[in-house]
């Protein structure tokens, strides 16, 4: 695990060669709760992406993992976020790379190719379609399952499931309750219009969360939609068809 300061953040990030071939960079954001290792290494994801020839860099957002903590909502605006990997380019050299996000972490890809686009090669937008435009994503009520007492307290199964997740990995709620706050920001039709870099949108059918992927693609100029096969929101990040999708695309894209 390595360190950088993203104006006075501290981000924890790591950087793996490629398996083979010449190493075209790929920066992994991941989604609200998770964290790199979570989204990107148990999922395997590093590890196709090495063996077909990319450099993976994945960080951990602020708020998440190793990086720091931080407990104000306005602290996890979609743009500040989107310069933390603006910035982790900037301390590796990197000029362009491929980028994919996953849920929250596609929201933040999306500002970022917005903001930036001169850096960015190709855009991979997973679990979160139509939602980046009307709708928000995650419900705020997961901000008030962070902050409950205990996970024995809440009904909800949305609030409960990520409630029983940031237990398990021992995550920092009341900073997690700030994020979900503060990280609610979305684009217009005409801003999503101006994302011109390749990009595949990519959700779940059965996902719930993140609104239509061909909805999402239909606004932009160079953009494909992929239904991922009976996947709900998490259970999609690490899918096989994804997956394949991805690397296919950017094989092309980039």
């Amino acid at each position: 695990m390595h360190f950088f300061d993203s104006d006075g953040v501290r981000i924890a990030y790591v950087d793996l060669p490629a398996h083979a071939g010449e190493g075209r960079p790929i920066l992994l954001i991941h989604g609200f709760g998770s964290t790199h290792a979570v989204n990107w290494v148990n999922t395997l994801w590093t590890t196709t992406l090495g063996h077909a020839g990319f450099r993976v860099i994945a960080f951990d957002n602020r708020g998440h993992g190793e990086s720091d903590k931080l407990y104000d909502p306005a602290a996890y605006d979609s743009n500040l976020m989107a310069e933390d990997a603006r910035r982790l380019l900037d301390h590796l050299g990197i000029d362009r790379a491929a980028v994919m996000g996953y849920s929250m972490g596609a929201r933040i890809t999306a500002h970022l190719a917005l903001a930036h686009p001169e850096r960015v090669r190709a855009v991979i937008l997973g679990g979160l379609g139509f939602h980046l435009v009307e709708g928000v994503g995650l419900p705020l009520g997961i901000a008030d399952a962070m902050e409950a007492p205990s996970l024995d307290v809440l009904t909800d199964p949305m609030q409960r499931m990520f409630r029983a997740f940031a237990d398990q990995t021992r995550a920092d709620r009341r900073a997690l309750a700030a994020c979900i706050r503060g990280s609610r920001q979305t684009l217009t039709r005409d801003e999503v219009a101006r994302i011109a870099a390749p990009t595949l949108v990519a959700v779940g059918t059965k996902d719930k969360i993140a609104g239509s992927p061909q909805a999402l693609a239909a606004l932009m100029p160079n953009a494909r939609a992929l239904d991922i096969p009976d996947k709900d929101h998490n259970p999609a990040v690490g899918d096989r068809v994804f997956k394949h999708a991805a690397v296919a695309f950017l094989n092309e894209a980039v």
